[in-house]
């Protein structure tokens, strides 16, 4: 999976780049046809996909009728399997008042705080364009739509340099199959040793779609604003847009119970740096101190 995403990455690089990495028989860079990203994003697309009017159906589909209803499971269904499991499993508790261990330096922390707040704000108003006949439409949405674009403009820095300090940490590794076959120990309410590095393997699909992903939502973004698209253009990059945004958003909801619920006191460590060493062998069984 993170690497079909890391792909998709790989390629809005290139297309915002101008360049024929690809070299797709025929095509020509942008720079040197003089054409503009968009159209050579459309033709680059359209040789992958073939006719861009064949989705027109399709889009209407999409948007009318099954976007709303999509998102709508993803923030009722999750939520519900959430409250089920801590009323039934609860939090893991783990000692406070031992031996500590420094997890997170102040610029990890620093740089998580605001990518953390406008990733926030991008969820909270990404779903509230969504939803925006509910909400009445008008000004409301408008406003939601323009904060929606700052907070996209404020995480693109955070983002790329939470992506360059953890990319080493948030490599796959073999145990993390494991960890993924017993969900990481969540639904046992023993402390027993799961194979997670400084990282577990459900944070680290998180992160390679908020980052990887969030530059494809990025340039689909971007198309989706009329920034020099055509109309199909911007028909596929809403359907990416929000296929993609369905999965981060189902993500952002895990992150947050899993940080604030599922481990009491977990959100101390992105405050302080530091995580009880309890929690560290117990959550992170394969983490090496340094």
């Amino acid at each position: 999976m993170w690497r079909a995403i890391l792909s998709l990455f790989l390629l809005v690089l290139c297309i915002l780049a101008g360049t024929n990495a690809f070299a797709l028989e025929g095509y020509s860079s942008p720079v040197l046809s003089g054409e503009s990203a968009a159209d050579y994003y459309h033709q680059l697309m359209t040789y992958i996909t073939g006719d861009w009017q064949q989705y027109g159906q399709m889009f209407t589909a999409l948007q009318g009728v099954w976007f709303w209803k999509i998102f709508l499971a993803v923030i009722s269904i999750i939520p519900t399997l959430f409250l089920i499991h801590y009323l039934i499993i609860g939090a893991k508790r783990f000692a406070h008042d031992g031996e500590y261990v420094y997890f997170f330096n102040l610029f990890n922390r620093v740089v998580h705080f605001f990518a953390a707040l406008s990733f926030s704000l991008l969820v909270i108003t990404g779903l509230a364009v969504v939803f925006g006949s509910f909400f009445g439409g008008g000004g409301f949405v408008k406003m939601a739509r323009y904060v929606h674009l700052i907070a996209a403009m404020v995480f693109i820095l955070p983002g790329l340099l939470m992506f360059l300090m953890w990319f080493k940490d948030m490599l796959p590794k073999l145990y993390d199959i494991s960890w993924m076959l017993i969900l990481g120990g969540y639904l046992s309410k023993r402390k027993k040793p799961v194979p997670a590095g400084k990282f577990n393997a459900g944070q680290k699909m998180y992160f390679w779609l908020a980052t990887a992903g969030g530059g494809i939502m990025a340039y689909t973004g971007y198309l989706i604003w009329g920034f020099g698209a055509d109309i199909d253009s911007i028909r596929i990059s809403i359907m990416v847009h929000n296929i993609l945004a369905a999965g981060i958003v189902a993500f952002y909801l895990t992150h947050v119970y899993m940080s604030v619920f599922a481990i009491a006191g977990s959100l101390e460590s992105m405050k302080t740096g530091y995580k009880p060493k309890e929690e560290v062998d117990i959550l992170h069984s394969k983490y090496e101190y340094e």
